[in-house]
């Protein structure tokens, strides 16, 4: 569990590869093991059986959890805090105004953006994800964060709005520098340049509001939580246009940064996919219209390379959630019952413990069951060694048990089922062709799972075809040299940022 209060946060964030420290606890516990991070006791889960657990089956015991900072900044009343009914409402409104049929006329509009960003790349070299967000005011940077955010924008307020895009933006983005601060809230801090920020957020949402009312609504987002028959309130409606922008923006940015990574750094894959883009561009420049839904469901190649980008990238390792009430799970895979009996015997925890529930709730394990309870493990004094010894030599067959005290943080480690080699052999190879076969259920999650997972992921994944095709078919890119590994920021990024240089491919025939 490591020190008090701090835990095993450094261990997990320090690391430059995340892997290495999830699969130390699993080998060392079993898919199902305790820790303590961000000062929370947590219970990590890294089985697709348990992972579907929390996220499905069982959703209704796990709730989202926030910090209270964070719930205040992005707005209480935002998608991802919500569970119940009002949350299936709201799940409604975004998934309608996401669906494939509500964004495929969409796309000469993102082309349009994918097209601009590009043109600031232009033989400059746009160096590391943190300074593409952060200096926005500077053409050379900031290029995916901005495509993000520009897309993100677009789909919530539509092209109506354009003329309040750029304050949009410059309150966003003081937003976003104050999210992981220290939330005190005194002048100068982050925080409290943040917390004005979302006032002023609120304020130009609630404008656009009012004026919206005063012509038709529209297929965007902002229409869809406008109709009329959904009655939602207009700070309803800025905490979740607000939430929105914030997960749109980094982390589709990120898997972007990935991807022009993998593709740099694996040249028959590019050359795939550049032939794959260079016919629908061909046909493009003959009948001089810009790119279609219908095109972009012929990006097959592509299509697999924005799969395999997320499953090994892992942008998201890991979503929380909270337990409600005690809940106790049995695990899909047996004791091993020679160490189990070895354990017992001197006193140690269960063999596969979260907080351990002992074994079978029989009468020889209740003691240790109702110990469990109380967050001990099963001792000398609390139970007959020598009967339940005797009793696990007698049993054929028994499934893992596990207690999730009330309170505790629930992490499913998106990362580490995306890493196993049950599932994904040669995990860490970048090789797209594993996706011409679908995956085995709960085995891929990028976006989630259940009722909490990410409701724009078409939209996503339709920003990212859209860039790739004219990444792919205008220009030529390097990397410098730089350490390999992960950062968080929150999202996993390259370590130290990617140091790119763009140059258009018909520069070179000049």
């Amino acid at each position: 569990m490591g020190w008090p209060y701090v835990g095993e946060t450094t261990q997990l964030y320090s690391s430059k590869n995340p892997n290495v420290f999830f699969a130390r606890k699993r080998n060392k516990y079993g898919p199902i093991f305790k820790t303590h991070i961000l000062g929370c006791p947590c219970v990590m889960v890294s089985s697709p059986e348990a992972a579907k657990f929390v996220l499905v089956t069982q959703a209704h015991l796990f709730k989202p959890t926030f910090p209270a900072s964070k719930e205040r900044m992005l707005g209480p009343q935002a998608i991802f805090f919500q569970q119940g009914d009002y949350h299936a409402h709201l799940r409604r409104l975004v998934s309608r105004a996401f669906s494939p049929e509500a964004i495929r006329g969409s796309v000469p509009a993102i082309e349009a953006i994918a097209l601009r960003s590009l043109g600031s790349w232009e033989d400059l070299q746009v160096n590391t994800f943190q300074e593409m967000k952060t200096l926005e005011t500077d053409p050379s940077v900031g290029v995916v964060a901005q495509y993000a955010l520009n897309v993100a924008l677009l789909s919530i307020f539509g092209e109506e709005e354009m003329q309040y895009i750029e304050e949009l933006k410059q309150c966003y983005l003081t937003l976003e520098k104050g999210y992981n601060s220290m939330p005190v809230n005194l002048p100068g801090t982050l925080f409290h340049k943040a917390m004005k920020a979302r006032k002023r957020l609120g304020a130009i949402v609630a404008h656009i509001i009012s004026a919206r009312r005063e012509r038709e609504r529209g297929s965007d987002l902002l229409g869809s939580f406008m109709d009329g028959r959904e009655a939602l309130t207009d700070d309803q409606i800025a905490d979740n246009a607000i939430g929105v922008i914030f997960a749109a923006r980094d982390t589709t940015a990120s898997v972007l940064t990935w991807m022009v990574k993998f593709l740099g750094d694996n040249p028959a894959v590019l050359k795939a996919v550049t032939e794959e883009h260079a016919e629908i561009a061909r046909e493009k420049a003959l009948s001089g219209e810009p790119l279609s839904w219908a095109d972009t469901r012929r990006m097959r190649m592509t299509g697999r390379v924005i799969q395999e980008t997320m499953r090994v990238a892992s942008i998201l390792s890991f979503t929380f959630r909270e337990a409600v009430e005690d809940v106790e799970y049995q695990g899909e895979t047996s004791i091993n019952f020679a160490r189990a009996r070895a354990l017992v015997v001197c006193g140690s925890a269960a063999p596969y413990c979260a907080v351990p529930l002992g074994v079978q709730q029989c009468a020889a394990c209740l003691p240790a069951h109702e110990l469990a309870r109380k967050g001990r493990a099963p001792n000398r004094t609390g139970i007959d060694q020598l009967e339940l010894a005797t009793h696990l030599d007698s049993l054929s067959s028994v499934r893992a048990g596990y207690l999730i005290p009330k309170g505790w943080k629930v992490l499913p480690l998106f990362r580490n089922i995306h890493h196993n080699p049950d599932h994904f052999p040669s995990p860490e190879k970048f090789d797209p062709s594993r996706f011409e076969v679908a995956p085995k259920p709960n085995t891929f999650m990028p976006f989630g799972n259940g009722t909490h997972s990410c409701p724009g992921n078409e939209l996503a994944k339709l920003e990212m075809l859209v860039l790739c095709h004219h990444l792919a078919t205008k220009y030529r890119w390097s990397t410098s040299k730089s350490e390999s590994g992960v950062q968080f920021g929150p999202f996993a990024l390259p370590i130290n940022g990617l140091p790119m240089t763009f140059t258009r491919k018909d520069k070179n025939k000049a």
